[in-house]
């Protein structure tokens, strides 16, 4: 059995846009934690990060494109491009965990009721033991409900998908 943690989307421009993400400070410092755990427990990981395409907020090359540099990935740490909600849709993710015989996801990041819950249920689809970290993830307020309530309610919903714990309860593969 080989552990990953997969990092989905924290990106500067997540932080510097005129509404940031839903308490983006607390975010990132149980992100920080968690892959400080996941590196010193000898668990990889890998980062996903969204493109939006010419003129988008999160623009190929563009500094708000780019992992946030608190949690940024060491030298060697995969990175994966999308330009979808799905981070196994037309990307390299699910032929580099193949080729690293992945058989658990500890899964966090933003937009918790997009590219998140996208992955994580794909995840789930494709055979792997999923992990949501329920302190994880992020996202904004809509119209109709606050990113408070997407992330309640999200959090719940994954309970169909993955075993939910908040990151001080998961466990690394040899921590």
């Amino acid at each position: 059995m080989t552990q990953v943690l997969l990092v989905i989307d924290v990106q500067h421009g997540m932080f510097t846009m005129d509404e940031p993400v839903y308490r983006g400070a607390e975010l990132l410092q149980t992100l920080q934690n968690l892959i400080g755990r996941a590196r010193t427990a000898g668990v990889e990981v890998i980062y996903v990060r969204h493109e939006g395409g010419p003129g988008h907020l999160l623009e190929r090359g563009k500094p708000e494109w780019e992992i946030h540099p608190e949690i940024a990935p060491l030298a060697g740490e995969l990175v994966v491009d999308k330009n979808r909600p799905d981070s196994f849709f037309e990307t390299v993710l699910q032929e580099e965990l193949q080729a690293r015989g992945v058989t658990d996801l500890v899964i966090c990041g933003i937009q918790t009721d997009v590219c998140v819950d996208t992955t994580t249920r794909r995840a789930f689809s494709l055979g792997y033991d999923v992990t949501f970290v329920a302190d994880g993830h992020s996202t904004w307020d809509s119209e109709f409900v606050t990113a408070q309530q997407k992330i309640d309610h999200h959090t719940d919903l994954m309970l169909r998908f993955a075993d939910v714990k908040r990151a001080e309860e998961i466990e690394f593969f040899g921590e």
